[in-house]
């Protein structure tokens, strides 16, 4: 079961739990959705409101379903679900049942989609949207993130809750 909570009570180093540990992005609704793992992304704020952001590549089938939502949860885990998460990452949602294969249960906490197993929850509406080009790479090792040429979408969402698994 989970709880909300105030957002600046929020304790979190988003250097090491965003850029070391791994979480799911899951974007759609009960009836149609997909989740993928990310590691990349921030957290900031823009527009008088707190934000999340994540990129993520025009390959992706969780693109397609963040080209036609309104919102995304950002799900963090504990270590005992790594393999999950390298499992959600390295398989794609157009033919893999992810939640059967790695156990996950997913649940509905207001309109959001999002998991038993998570500890820390940002559920996020959806405020724009950015293609990233090279034509916008200052640092020219930056394309050396593309070699497929499969470039990022970047995605801010209004963080509009977050919640914490109770113990």
């Amino acid at each position: 079961m989970f709880s909300e909570i105030d957002i600046s009570s929020l304790e979190l180093n988003p250097f090491t739990t965003i850029g070391e540990e791994a979480f799911l992005i899951t974007v759609g609704n009960e009836d149609k959705w997909n989740t993928m793992t990310a590691s990349w992304g921030f957290m900031g704020f823009i527009w008088r409101k707190p934000t999340y952001a994540i990129v993520v590549r025009n390959t992706r089938y969780t693109h397609q379903f963040l080209e036609e939502g309104a919102r995304f949860s950002i799900s963090f885990f504990p270590p005992q679900y790594r393999r999950a998460l390298e499992f959600c990452g390295s398989h794609s949602g157009r033919d893999t049942d992810k939640m059967a294969a790695t156990g996950l249960n997913v649940v509905t906490v207001d309109n959001y989609l999002t998991y038993s197993e998570a500890n820390t929850v940002f559920c996020c509406q959806l405020a724009s949207k950015t293609p990233i080009a090279p034509e916008g790479f200052i640092d020219p090792t930056i394309i050396d993130n593309y070699k497929a040429g499969d470039y990022h979408t970047l995605y801010l969402g209004f963080i509009e809750k977050v919640l914490i698994q109770e113990n």
